[in-house]
């Protein structure tokens, strides 16, 4: 998502080629441009809100095996891809905006841990709309949601998908999503 829409209006989203509008539009769910791919094929949208529940609606439309898929496409947080350099550049601004950039080593070691936890027990990563919080509440979510039950954690993991999801496009279309999520 290199490109920022903030000059176009939705008649230029809606005009876009699908090669076009999976470039533009292939990380807003991390790693999916397949997401992308089906999403194109239901324009034309009305703002960049409807875009956001088209991406949400496909999401929901997925059997609990694309659910899971889906949340495995993200990263663990501070975790491998950090430390690998190999963060999309979307999940990096998260992921500094949460102050995980720079965390102490005893601080990132208690975060793998976590992180291990959590994958053994859900079976895919903690997903948390990073840039919404800071290191504190990360760490605290984390504890908290390890020990919810399976069902509602993978709502709750979905709905973080989401919020990154709809983050995401607001920042291509240089808007504040902020009072509506």
């Amino acid at each position: 998502m290199s490109r920022c829409l903030q000059a176009m209006d939705m008649g230029k989203v809606n005009s876009m080629d699908f090669r076009e509008f999976v470039e533009v539009f292939g990380n807003v769910i991390e790693r999916c441009p397949l997401i992308a791919a089906a999403v194109w094929s239901q324009s034309p949208f009305s703002d960049w809100e409807d875009l956001a529940r088209h991406f949400s609606a496909f999401i929901d439309a997925l059997p609990q095996s694309g659910q899971e898929g889906v949340l495995r496409c993200y990263p663990d947080l501070a975790g491998h891809e950090l430390h690998q350099g190999t963060l999309t550049a979307e999940s990096q601004r998260e992921h500094s905006v949460a102050g995980l950039m720079s965390l102490g080593a005893n601080e990132g070691l208690r975060l793998a841990e976590l992180n291990s936890q959590y994958r053994a027990r859900f079976g895919f990563p903690f997903v948390l709309a990073a840039r919404l919080s800071d290191r504190e509440t990360v760490f605290r979510e984390l504890e908290r949601r390890l020990h919810c039950p399976s069902a509602l954690e993978l709502r709750t993991a979905l709905g973080e998908v989401k919020k990154i999801g709809r983050l995401r496009l607001a920042d291509l279309f240089g808007v504040d999503p902020a009072a509506r999520l």
